[in-house]
């Protein structure tokens, strides 16, 4: 069985990556947001279960936290 930690560790790049181009932020501050938000908190929790969800999900948690909703033009646009 995979570690969660493993999980997590291998899923943070794409969340990263898909909140850079949707924000326009580079990879430290994208880092710094997720990981300082409450979305972050329940993707390092393993009672939550996030490890297990993909990386586009985990995005769109964090988005819909930070913004209320999600702008899809902006997703498209990758």
């Amino acid at each position: 069985m995979i570690e969660h930690s493993l999980v997590r560790a291998t899923n943070i790049p794409y969340i990263v990556k898909i909140l850079c181009s949707y924000y326009g932020i580079d990879e430290d501050e994208a880092l710094k947001r997720f990981y300082e938000s409450a979305t972050g908190a329940d993707y390092a929790d393993d009672e939550t279960g996030l490890y297990s969800q993909g990386a586009l999900h985990i995005a769109g948690l964090f988005i819909i936290e930070q913004d209320g909703d999600i702008d899809l033009s902006r997703l498209q646009s990758q």
